[in-house]
């Protein structure tokens, strides 16, 4: 029979990078205190968990509009991660904030491979993600 064929987003390379971010924030995750456990912790993990799934969902019988929605749904997903690295760095809950920095800079990353695959898509109605408010030029806050 065969090998199975790998489903659509196993082979794009945004889901593989999203899942690397998961193993990143998974990381940073395990460095804070208990106490945030079901609060901050619970929260980072969640949404980079979403921009994974989201790729994921998103890839398999949908049409470019639909697709593209879900990528819409994955880069908020990560917006809301840097969001969290910057509650993570006022707080000072990591001794070195360079895991911080690492996180920020994969994100970036991901961030442009995600904008460049939905405007690849055929887009419909979807709404259109500012470019100009994400910039990779910035230094790094942390």
């Amino acid at each position: 029979m065969g090998e199975p064929m790998p489903y659509k987003f196993e082979k794009l390379e945004v889901w593989q990078l999203a899942m690397e971010y998961v193993d990143i924030i998974y990381a940073i995750a395990g460095q804070l205190p208990r106490d945030e456990a079901y609060n901050l912790k619970s929260q980072i993990m969640r949404a980079a968990t979403s921009v994974a799934l989201n790729i994921a969902e998103g890839s398999t019988g949908q049409t470019d509009a639909e697709q593209a929605r879900f990528l819409g749904m994955a880069i908020r997903s990560l917006v809301e991660t840097v969001a969290c690295q910057h509650i993570i760095n006022r707080r000072q809950y990591l001794a070195d904030p360079e895991p911080l920095r690492q996180a920020y800079r994969f994100s970036q990353k991901l961030f442009a491979k995600l904008q460049a695959f939905r405007s690849s898509l055929k887009r419909g109605n979807t709404l259109k993600e500012e470019n100009e408010l994400y910039t990779a030029d910035e230094p790094l806050p942390f």
